[in-house]
């Protein structure tokens, strides 16, 4: 199977919320508003100061999807950029749908002089998600995430 991949649109907008609810509750039994993840969806694509998403497609339709941020360090005096939010339909998981994805990421964070690096997290019980990741070379780093969150 053959992915092109490519930067979101607005157009893309209903797809990549659709993905989101997927991916929520496929990996963690959560259900998802609809419209609240379509209009935090749309905020990314109407602020690219904040990060993008980009699309993998096969034979022209969506196939996965990823959302890249931007994450400052003043350690490093540059950016480190989080990949979030991904999802590959499950009928083209396994055929590369995520490798071509993160390494149009991997391409831009080499090219910039101000990007120092790469960071996703995975939601522990998603082995199959962390087994992909390392076998795209990232590995499990060193530090724990820690999160507050009102809901």
């Amino acid at each position: 199977m053959e992915f092109r991949v490519r930067r979101a649109g607005p157009g893309d907008a209903p797809a990549l919320a659709a993905f989101q609810v997927a991916m929520a509750l496929e990996t963690e039994g959560k259900v998802l508003d609809p419209e609240r993840v379509g209009k935090g969806v749309r905020h990314i694509l109407g602020c690219p100061e904040r990060g993008y998403y980009l699309v993998a497609e096969a034979d022209g339709r969506p196939a996965g999807c990823l959302m890249v941020l931007y994450e400052w360090s003043d350690w490093r005096g540059g950016e480190v950029l989080w990949v979030h939010s991904v999802y590959v339909v499950p009928d083209c998981r396994g055929a590369g749908a995520f490798r071509e994805m993160f390494g149009r990421v991997k391409r831009e964070a080499a090219e910039r002089t101000d990007v120092h690096g790469i960071r996703l997290y995975v939601e522990r019980g998603n082995r199959n998600a962390a087994a992909v990741y390392r076998h795209c070379g990232m590995d499990d780093g060193h530090y724990r995430l820690f999160e507050w969150m009102k809901e």
